[in-house]
């Protein structure tokens, strides 16, 4: 079972120049949790502290059947990349506008808990619009098509 958890709303809000696979660190009740689907990305973001990246409020919900060392649901949980593609993303930092958004969460081939994340710039209230009518015109064709 390949549970996958997109963040719609990033592709609505940012145009998304680069895409980078990171690890997560988890507590065991996070991925339980994921694996039922539990998670939302509302107000999630990435950010770099000391060459460490560090995903920021993104909830987990508790898992149901925890014990006490049930996990909290909104903290900062670390991203694990090599070197290279931090300093990448540092350097693309640097640049006006740019910043790190979570667009995904799924299990790779072997089990392992995984974050999809990209270097984003913000749209305009113009290019939201030409993303609303672009998705309209193509349900449009879909409906005529079948």
């Amino acid at each position: 079972m390949s549970k996958e958890l997109n963040n719609r709303q990033a592709y609505f809000h940012y145009h998304i120049d680069d895409k980078y696979v990171a690890g997560l660190v988890l507590l065991g009740t996070e991925v339980k949790s994921i694996r039922e689907g539990k998670v939302s990305f509302n107000d999630s973001f990435c950010l770099l502290d000391q060459g460490e990246l560090w995903v920021r409020g993104m909830y987990i919900a508790e898992y149901a059947l925890g014990t006490t060392n049930n996990h909290i649901a909104v903290h900062d949980r670390k991203l694990l990349l090599t070197k290279r593609e931090l300093k990448r993303i540092t350097a693309k930092l640097k640049e006006q506008g740019y910043t790190i958004v979570p667009l995904r969460i799924f299990f790779n081939d072997k089990n392992l808990a995984k974050i999809e994340i990209g270097i984003a710039k913000g749209k305009k209230l113009y290019d939201k619009r030409e993303t609303i009518k672009q998705r309209d015109t193509a349900r449009e064709i879909k409906r005529y098509v079948k």
